[in-house]
């Protein structure tokens, strides 16, 4: 059974710093590219980072470019999200999602809510 948990969310001022985690079970992890997707009310999920298998390759939206950074651990099955300069429309509900072959298959985790004060 695939799961995906997602941690590390919270409240902090504009400027400050948070590391996301995701922990990942079911599937083997070091094949698979992983990203990580944001939520804010009223508004349609959107991507925001994604890494391949192998952490070779990186991809950000570009309103996070320069401030977030996406890394992997494959020996611990888990995949990060190091934010900083968080700026209040980086508020959000934060997901991990995995895709999974044959499939298409999507996975989600369950959200983390980040919420950045002014």
């Amino acid at each position: 059974q695939v799961q995906l948990v997602e941690s590390g969310g919270g409240l902090v001022h504009s400027g400050g710093s948070l590391r996301l985690s995701c922990a990942a079970s079911g599937f083997i992890f070091r094949t698979n590219g992983m990203s990580w997707y944001r939520q804010a009310p009223g508004k349609e999920r959107e991507l925001v980072a994604g890494i391949s298998a192998t952490g070779g390759t990186t991809t950000y939206a570009d309103s996070v470019k320069g401030r977030f950074t996406i890394s992997r651990d494959n020996a611990k099955n888990t995949v990060y999200l190091q934010m900083n300069s968080l700026q209040p429309e980086d508020t959000a509900v934060y997901y991990c999602k995995a895709v999974l072959f044959p499939g298409p298959r999507h996975y989600w985790g369950q959200g983390t809510q980040v919420t950045v004060s002014s």
